[in-house]
């Protein structure tokens, strides 16, 4: 943090700003500008594209900035940046054109949409952070393939929990232990949640119901665990994780197999424990000297040892992803190779044929993560595939959902990049 700051102020100093661009002005998207829109040293949001532009003048304002210009050409885009200007714009394809953005911020929490932003954005060769672990999750490997292919760094954010977990992981194979274990920790899963039943709730914490659905239902903890467990190459002991109950993060030593732990790894979650915002990593070492400092540490006996961050604070972390892209090329969470782990459609209640699927954090299926080589033999529908898939059969309720009970939709550029995907990492 201490050199990102200095670098920071380096180009401060000599008037060379990070320029940056976001796409997506949501609640994900307005927290990254609160941070960065304002008083940043070293950086600039120099435009905010969204759908409905009245949100990303909306992200602007809650930022502390009134002065802005509606843009409608490049042209217009890159005059105002010239002149040290904001834009906003409802077009997010002249962020991505623009020689005047160094790097892009993708917050649209979106798959079909996102993956044509993600490609548009590396088409054009700037660095991609991604506020988007549903993107990630379904085609991360191959917009990672393509980013390597157009020298720019491919990542998600620091501040959403897989990225604060990796960094954990980092640290504990610095400290000189194993990692087996990477664990978030959840305070609620029910699988029947709906936009309906989270109406009030995501009214009062300003976002989407369908989002807040998504973090009930279990779909959005499979996506972030799926992203670490691609990141890592560790599996997953069962369909839907573990999820033992605990207490306290400290309990996670005693709760899942042990055997598992140490014959490639997990990733997993607890519930119900404290701190109830925050990560852990299980670190391993048999060394009697180290496992002698640790007991004096009051880390425990060992050989387990449980590494945790009490919190995660999501959006507000990202420019320090920026950063880590812009000045050192460095990810902060990326998938290694292709998929590891794979989140699947599951049926949230009894559907009829000819039912349309609503996607992520709606109310016909929720997604559970499984080991990819497991979904690609039972040829398992993908969750961040599902919107708008019609079925073709009638499906139990809690029942995986299969490419062959389902009709997708036609000329999607997600799918387009599946098949690449498959064909370069699973073929």
């Amino acid at each position: 943090m201490i050199i990102i700051d200095k670098k920071l102020q380096e180009l401060e100093r000599e008037g060379k700003p990070i320029r940056v661009g976001l796409i997506g002005a949501g609640f994900a998207g307005r927290g990254f500008a609160l941070q960065i829109a304002k008083d940043r040293p070293g950086m600039r949001l120099v435009a905010i594209a969204n759908r409905t532009i009245k949100n990303a003048k909306l992200a602007y304002r809650d930022a502390g900035i009134e002065t802005f210009a509606e843009v409608n050409t490049g042209a217009e885009l890159e005059q105002n940046i010239k002149q040290g200007n904001y834009a906003v714009t409802s077009d997010f394809s002249l962020l991505c054109e623009s020689p005047l953005i160094d790097v892009i911020v993708e917050a649209t929490g979106e798959v079909e949409f996102g993956a044509e932003v993600a490609m548009k954005i590396i088409k054009n060769k700037k660095h991609l952070v991604l506020i988007n672990a549903e993107l990630d999750g379904t085609v991360g490997p191959i917009l990672k393939h393509y980013a390597d292919e157009a020298g720019v760094v491919y990542t998600q954010m620091d501040g959403d929990q897989p990225g604060v977990i990796m960094n954990l992981y980092r640290y504990v194979e610095f400290l000189g232990f194993k990692p087996v274990m990477a664990g978030n920790i959840k305070s609620l899963l029910d699988h029947r949640r709906t936009p309906e039943t989270q109406k009030e709730f995501a009214e009062k914490n300003f976002q989407r119901p369908k989002m807040i659905t998504s973090f009930a239902d279990g779909t959005k903890i499979s996506f972030e665990m799926a992203t670490v467990a691609n990141a890592t190459g560790f599996k997953v002991g069962k369909r839907g994780m573990y999820g033992p109950p605990a207490k306290h993060v400290t309990e996670a030593v005693s709760l899942f197999p042990k055997e598992e732990l140490l014959n490639g790894g997990l990733v997993d979650y607890i519930i119900g424990a404290e701190p109830s915002f925050g990560v852990f990593i299980l670190g391993y070492s048999n060394d009697p000297l180290k496992q002698r400092y640790m007991k004096i540490y009051k880390m425990g006996d060992g050989p387990l040892y449980v590494f945790y961050i009490p919190y995660h604070l999501s959006s507000l972390e990202t420019p320090l992803t920026v950063a880590r892209a812009v000045l050192f090329r460095d990810a902060a969470l990326a998938p290694r190779g292709g998929l590891v782990a794979e989140v699947i459609t599951m049926a949230k209640r009894d559907l009829k044929t000819g039912e349309m699927l609503d996607g992520i954090g709606g109310y016909a299926s929720y997604g559970s993560i499984d080991n990819y080589e497991t979904a690609k033999r039972e040829n398992l529908l993908p969750m961040g595939l599902s919107e708008g898939c019609i079925l073709k059969r009638d499906i139990k309720m809690d029942s995986a959902i299969t490419y062959d009970d389902v009709e997708t939709p036609k000329t999607r550029i997600s799918d387009k990049l599946r098949i690449e995907q498959e064909s370069i990492f699973h073929p």
